[in-house]
């Protein structure tokens, strides 16, 4: 049994149904995600996905609609877990707690150019587009989240 990390991601939408996703800064293939981050010890899921979600992006404006209902896991491939073993990163891959939030502030309040900056860019874009633009070893856990928060989203916008 591997070690995983236990990971808070979120999935913001607006109110026309598109979700926000981060070109990460670092220079890989395949460089976009959702913000996310570890859970500090002490921390429900919940609040480690409210705190990244600002440290990443400086959103506060935000409404909790849903968690997925359990955790994801996925593997880091080798040269990943070498590359996180130099910086005292010890783990096989994370295990994610997965939240959807409404955005119900101005643009103006994403910054993404914070203390320690995680992103070079962000983009609004459709959920369904998402998993062929992030790296391959998460990209089932973004299918299987993108296909759940996309019914919530409808759902939700519906109402």
């Amino acid at each position: 049994m591997g070690i995983y990390r236990p990971n808070a991601a979120i999935v913001v939408f607006r109110a026309d149904g598109k979700v926000l996703l981060c070109e990460r800064k670092e220079n890989y293939v395949r460089r976009w995600q959702f913000p996310q981050g570890g859970i500090d010890e002490g921390e429900t899921p919940l609040e480690a996905a409210k705190r990244e979600l600002f440290e990443e992006t400086s959103i506060t404006s935000v409404k909790f609609v849903t968690a997925y209902p359990q955790p994801l896991k996925y593997e880091f491939p080798e040269r990943v877990k070498q590359r996180l073993a130099k910086r005292g990163y010890i783990n096989d891959g994370q295990e994610q707690y997965w939240h959807l939030f409404l955005f119900e502030g101005k643009e103006s309040e994403i910054n993404i150019r914070t203390k320690v900056p995680e992103f070079r860019s962000y983009q609004w874009i459709n959920i369904a587009d998402v998993p062929e633009l992030v790296v391959r070893f998460k990209r089932k856990n973004y299918e299987i989240i993108t296909t759940a928060f996309a019914k919530e989203i409808k759902k939700y916008l519906e109402k």
